[in-house]
């Protein structure tokens, strides 16, 4: 009898071993399951051409009003953030130094022109008396020289009076464009000198610029629409702010090597004043209609080391990745090449997948359902 229980308590064992090894062998025979995935077709269609990229607005002049004069400010002409005109008075400084410079080298002037006039009568009558030997050679040359010298001086007092007079007209500080005036660097009583002490920056914002980098693969389009008025669209971050409409006025004539883009740059009326220098906005060139464009979701791109990239549903139902090249996005499409009209590509589900894997497609295969503007 405890022969008999022995031997049960031996096989069952095996016997539940056995049981399992072929249980295992069965699981591992059975196919992967299917991934389910989102898929839609790859389409050709007529899209908007254009362009969308971030632009800083930057103004068409700005500069900084500098003194070309020392002396007091006497008086400031306008307040902080004015819109001024080009020539109006901005500032006065101390005149009467420069005043009286002016009197005084006209004074000289004065004094050196009339020398100048008797050497040149008293040169001209010693010429006279040379051709009937009255005097010598000598002699009226070197009243001709006296009289050479006396005209230079003038010429130098002329100089010197326009020196003065400049001076005296810088004293009084216009500003040299219009537009609008920024912080008060310096006020009334403040010592200036000429050339270091900038007393406020004048920026123009009627018409205003834009500048946006755009891929430089985008270049043969830019250039065979170079004589057509291209239409740019800005869109300050700002809440409650409008769209305002521009136009490209500026393609630069080299691509920037570190990020392969080339620099463009719009110009906008700006007359609500909608844009302001140094802001971000983002921007949109339009450049036409693209009538056979090659589309697909843009959650059908994938990213990976060697680049762009899309699964590919087969006819047989396995996947495989395509490479791609990515022209640009539109909304929520993706015009790009190197993968034909018709596939099956898929738009979720991709993080499970690897190639050949076999697909349980979900929902079925439309593009339609994608908007363009």
């Amino acid at each position: 009898m405890r022969i008999q229980v022995v031997t049960f308590r031996t096989f069952l064992p095996v016997t539940l071993g056995l049981a399992g090894l072929a249980a295992c062998g069965s699981n591992r025979n059975a196919p992967p399951p299917k991934v389910p995935v989102s898929v839609a077709r790859v389409e050709r269609r007529a899209v908007p051409y254009e362009l969308a990229a971030t632009g800083t607005v930057e103004a068409v002049r700005a500069v900084d009003v500098v003194p070309q004069v020392n002396g007091t400010i006497l008086r400031v002409n306008f307040r902080e953030g004015d819109e001024v005109g080009s020539g109006q008075v901005l500032f006065e400084i101390d005149p009467r130094p420069y005043r009286a410079a002016l009197q005084q080298s006209e004074a000289a002037l004065l004094r050196d022109l009339t020398q100048a006039q008797s050497a040149a009568r008293e040169a001209a009558r010693y010429r006279e008396l040379a051709t009937t030997n009255t005097v010598t050679q000598e002699d009226y040359e070197q009243r001709q020289a006296a009289a050479d010298g006396a005209a230079a001086t003038v010429r130098s007092d002329s100089a010197a009076a326009s020196i003065a007079r400049l001076n005296l007209e810088y004293a009084t500080v216009r500003a040299p464009i219009s537009g609008r005036t920024g912080r008060l660097l310096l006020h009334e009583g403040n010592v200036v000198r000429a050339g270091s002490d900038p007393l406020v920056s004048i920026v123009q914002i009627r018409p205003i610029l834009v500048r946006f980098p755009v891929p430089a693969v985008n270049l043969p389009a830019l250039r065979k629409r170079s004589g057509e008025e291209l239409v740019v669209i800005a869109m300050p971050s700002r809440d409650s702010a409008s769209a305002v409409q521009g136009v490209l006025s500026f393609v630069d004539n080299q691509v920037d090597t570190t990020t392969g883009s080339v620099l463009l740059k719009a110009r906008f009326p700006n007359n609500d004043k909608g844009l302001w220098p140094g802001e971000f906005v983002g921007v949109t060139l339009v450049l036409g209609m693209q009538l056979d464009a090659v589309v697909v979701p843009s959650a059908a791109v994938m990213q990976g080391q060697q680049g762009s990239y899309v699964f590919v549903v087969n006819d047989d139902g396995t996947t495989s990745t395509q490479p791609v090249t990515i022209e640009r996005t539109i909304d929520s499409l993706t015009v790009l090449a190197g993968v034909p009209t018709g596939a099956l590509v898929v738009t979720d589900g991709q993080l499970r997948l690897t190639p050949n894997a076999k697909v349980d497609i979900r929902t079925a295969p439309n593009t339609e359902s994608q908007g363009v503007r």
